[in-house]
């Protein structure tokens, strides 16, 4: 099923790439309630055609693309503007093939991209039982998983405040069991010169009474979880605030550890929210038996909290321009192979690349080395995190938009389920830790214990496994 789409508000364009989520909102409702005005209302513009009468002027289902800014944050808002409900024979959709119609996209929504809220709106003299229909039918075809708010519009002239619409009918829709997540009583008349000081209030209330109640409402997207790994001074928090659009990880200008363990940052792009978590890496032989232990601490938190988040959807394998070495190989091993059982899309980012004539040269030459080091990946970014001076600010810009690209590409690409892991992973990633760290063969078994179970919460049976498997290579109990 196509629609024909519109993007309103061009004035919000800058902000489109820096949503942080995306709703499909469905207004729906008989002819004549204002459903195409409501469109306009939401947008700030008059993008979408609409009657001075009860004759319905929608023939078919429009989709107009918006980005409301709520409580300090963009959302992308997809508005499907739908034929009017109830008008005979003689209207401009006839009800029946309206009905059809809307039917159709409700269930072509929630197989495909979902339905976030349902509006339902009505006109402020129309008579309650009459509404009852209407609200049934989109009731019944979304099952109670969708959430459905009601817009009552005309009440420009309600005295004393449009919200006396509510109270005098709220106890009237609870009779016929008609429930709403929400509600909003509005004006969507176009404002002219002409409009009164009251009128041009009661528009603009009327504009934040709707966009708070899409905010608040609306069925959230849960965001995906994204693993950045690496190296110590390959960039990874400077990629993370690349990927941002602005300074929320910490990040070293030398090659010292900035992030003493992993860390999680919910960022938003393109529509879509993320959460990235910027990991510590682990294959440096100098963490010595402290920095040992509390890697195993925060491998068995990290794997936990993702458990409960989800799972993983994606790995972004950080390194530093250069020629790839064993140790990206052993990082690459560590994550992929152990630690997500070769389960997770990974893909590589190479940062420092602003020295290339063209940064994706570092690629063209290399490519050949990281297949001899048996680093396999489904997608790259040849990138610059920092910007050096005013002629490094076009590479820092596009190198956004390469990332962005690059990890909203395989996310969606990607049609199973986000990898969960288990303890028996973790065995996996103790035991490619004590090969990185064998030299401090004096680590006692009971201090790794104590350890696990004291700081991590882990049961004593599954602490001694890992101490066994660490200390001594015993194989993991069934």
């Amino acid at each position: 099923m196509i629609w024909p789409r519109s993007s309103t508000g061009t004035a919000d364009s800058k902000y489109v790439g820096e949503a942080s989520d995306t709703c499909n909102l469905v207004i729906f409702g008989e002819a004549g309630a204002g459903k195409s005005s409501l469109v306009n209302l939401i947008a700030r513009t008059e993008a979408a055609p609409t009657s001075c009468d009860s004759v319905g002027c929608t023939a078919g289902t429009n989709l107009y693309e918006h980005v409301i800014r709520t409580q300090n944050m963009a959302l992308k808002v997809n508005l499907f503007d739908t034929a009017g409900l109830d008008e005979g024979s003689e209207g401009t959709v006839p009800d029946g093939e309206a009905r059809r119609i809307l039917k159709e996209l409700l269930r072509k929504l929630m197989e495909r991209d979902g339905i976030h809220l349902l509006m339902y709106c009505i006109h402020g003299t129309k008579g309650i039982k009459a509404l009852c229909r209407n609200y049934e039918l989109c009731h019944s075809e979304v099952k109670g998983k969708v959430p459905i708010v009601l817009v009552v519009t005309g009440l420009e002239d309600k005295l004393p405040e449009m919200e006396e619409w509510w109270k005098n009918n709220e106890r009237l829709l609870s009779n016929f069991k008609m429930t709403f997540a929400g509600h909003a009583c509005i004006t969507a008349l176009t404002i002219n010169e002409d409009a009164t000081d009251r009128l041009r209030l009661r528009y603009d209330q009327s504009y934040h009474a709707v966009c708070n109640l899409i905010q608040n409402c609306r069925v959230r997207n849960k965001p995906k979880n994204v693993v950045v790994f690496g190296e110590t001074g390959a960039g990874k928090s400077s990629l993370v605030n690349l990927m941002a659009g602005g300074e929320v990880a910490t990040t070293s200008p030398d090659m010292k550890r900035c992030t003493l363990q992993w860390k999680d940052y919910t960022i938003g792009f393109d529509g879509k929210s993320y959460k990235v978590f910027d990991t510590v890496g682990l294959e440096e032989p100098q963490l010595g038996i402290k920095g040992y232990l509390k890697s195993i601490e925060n491998a068995y938190k990290l794997i936990k909290k993702l458990d409960a988040e989800g799972g993983i959807d994606l790995l972004v394998f950080c390194i530093r321009a250069g020629r790839p070495s064993p140790t990206v190989q052993s990082n690459y091993r560590l994550f992929y192979e152990f630690l997500c059982e070769k389960k997770v899309p990974i893909v590589l980012a190479i940062t420092h690349c602003e020295a290339e004539e063209r940064m994706e040269e570092w690629w063209v030459r290399n490519q050949c080395g990281l297949e001899r080091l048996q680093v396999q990946v489904i997608g790259h970014a040849c990138i610059t995190t920092v910007i050096k001076s005013d002629s490094h600010q076009h590479l820092y810009e596009e190198s956004r938009v390469t990332i962005r690209s690059l990890v909203k590409k395989y996310i969606t690409e990607k049609q199973e389920p986000a990898w969960t892991g288990g303890d028996n992973l973790l065995v996996s990633l103790m035991r490619k830790l004590k090969e990185l760290l064998a030299r401090n063969s004096h680590v006692k078994r009971k201090d790794i214990v104590s350890r696990l179970t004291k700081r991590c919460g882990m049961s004593r049976e599954v602490a001694k496994q890992l101490a066994n498997m660490i200390k001594y290579d015993v194989p993991a109990t069934e």
